[in-house]
């Protein structure tokens, strides 16, 4: 699925509309220049792309491969304020950040009642962009233990992918359940005390009447 964005080079100083995001585009051997792309559109682009997946960025005079390299939030509204885009050449490898989509069923889980841990939520991968995917698989469907665990080893990569991370690092594992502690012999015998003696109580005797 090919994800299409407009963009429209912005004059300096040029103050934008709040329809607007302010952008800059570079690469290698390719110059800085400022951009605006329209709000709703970059939000519906980045949605599908992220930063793992190429955008056919239209210049007007032409269109362009890029990724978001990075991107700026207002912390108060959440909405976009600066976004950097990167130019790829198609014949030269990237690196890039990929999610991971953890998928499947563990008997760990599921039987033994365990707690899944994940130890990363993406995978920096080397590759060239045509080679780019939204997302990488982890079946969790190996942990049937607590003894199992799953590596980037394990992990299938995009064709043509390496990664650059130690390939025995854990992607994800499971915990076992946290046993309630049973109370110590002191507590047990307070708690128990008054319980006896609110059942002598119960069962003592009236007093005679005179």
């Amino acid at each position: 699925m090919e994800i299409k964005l407009a963009a429209q080079k912005r004059e300096k100083n040029e103050k934008l509309s709040a329809d607007f995001i302010p952008a800059v585009i570079y690469g290698k051997g390719v110059e800085n220049t400022s951009l605006k792309v329209k709000k709703v559109e970059f939000e519906k682009a980045f949605s599908k792309a992220g930063e793992s997946n190429l955008i056919s960025l239209d210049l007007g005079a032409g269109e362009v491969k890029v990724v978001v390299k990075d991107t700026q939030k207002d912390v108060l509204k959440g909405t976009f304020t600066h976004v950097d885009f990167y130019q790829v050449n198609m014949k030269e490898k990237i690196t890039a950040e990929i999610p991971l989509h953890f998928i499947g069923e563990s008997k760990a889980i599921k039987e033994l009642g365990g707690v899944l841990i994940k130890n990363m939520d993406h995978l920096e991968v080397e590759c060239l962009p045509g080679a780019l995917v939204d997302h990488i698989d982890v079946d969790i469907s190996q942990l049937a233990t607590f003894e199992d665990t799953i590596r980037i080893k394990d992990l299938i990569l995009p064709v043509g992918a390496t990664t650059t991370s130690d390939l025995s690092d854990m992607v994800a594992a499971v915990r076992e359940p946290k046993a309630e502690a049973e109370p110590t012999p002191a507590v047990a015998a307070a708690v128990a005390a008054p319980a006896a003696g609110a059942k002598k109580e119960e069962v003592k005797k009236p007093e005679a009447k005179k």
